[in-house]
């Protein structure tokens, strides 16, 4: 009579495997960053030795583009000297799990000079889309303007390294070079700062051009802020010392 007792228990469990659910794969854990959602990175500016504004770099929250979670961050720069203001914002969407650019926003102001672009680029496909533009091929892991300083900060240079990559999302302005030259200990209105200089270059304008020379001095700990930024920018000698830190919180 036990063996019979049984039976109820074994259809239960045969039905149970057989109609159960495959399981279904974790989603992709977000790739590991030197920066927090709410981070605020706020800079004196000084144009050609004269002090004459500020810029700000925020990871400004995480937003949903084309149904895949991007940090959205933002870079905006105000102002320059008499009769020639610069009012720039720069805003990125970056993929929390690979950091491909996702898409790109510049609001430029310089001078008489103004344009706003909208870029939307496709890292599955290589392609990125200018405003209405047709699509043009692009690369499988892109950056962009905004964006370039915070894969600099995810790299961790160390003195003595270079880096080499295509992977600024228009190709023809290829290769992205980093080069860490040198430790350096500076004091900023922010405070004191052990840092690693790095040189970063892409062929294109803006603030890290070939032709810039610029250098930037990441905070050498865990978070490696840019705490200051020298560089050739809309026909200045730019430099932007932080002022202040808001460090933000894990919310992902």
């Amino acid at each position: 009579m036990r063996r019979w007792r049984l039976l109820p228990v074994l259809a239960a469990a045969w039905t149970t495997s057989a109609f159960a659910q495959p399981p279904v794969d974790a989603a992709p854990a977000p790739a590991p960053v030197p920066f927090r959602v709410g981070e605020v990175l706020t800079y004196k500016a000084s144009f050609g030795g004269i002090p004459a504004g500020s810029a700000r770099m925020e990871v400004a929250g995480i937003d949903t583009v084309r149904g895949r979670a991007a940090y959205h961050l933002v870079f905006a720069i105000d102002g320059g000297i008499p009769f020639f203001r610069v009012h720039d914002r720069y805003e990125s969407w970056i993929d929390v799990v690979t950091l491909a650019s996702l898409r790109h926003v510049q609001q430029i102001s310089e001078g008489r000079y103004k344009r706003h672009t909208v870029y939307e680029i496709f890292p599955e496909r290589a392609q990125y889309q200018r405003n209405d533009d047709a699509p043009a091929p692009s690369v499988s892991r892109p950056l962009d303007d905004a964006s370039f300083i915070y894969a600099v900060r995810a790299e961790a240079l160390r003195p003595g390294e270079t880096k080499r990559d295509d992977r600024y999302f228009r190709p023809d302005r290829n290769p992205v070079i980093l080069t860490g030259l040198r430790f350096d200990t500076i004091k900023v209105d922010a405070g004191t700062f052990p840092t690693v200089v790095v040189r970063p270059t892409i062929r294109a304008k803006g603030l890290f051009s070939e032709g810039g020379e610029a250098q930037v001095w990441f905070s050498d700990d865990a978070a490696r802020i840019p705490v200051q930024v020298r560089t050739k920018f809309a026909k200045f000698r730019l430099t932007l010392s932080l002022k202040s830190v808001v460090y933000g919180n894990d919310t992902r």
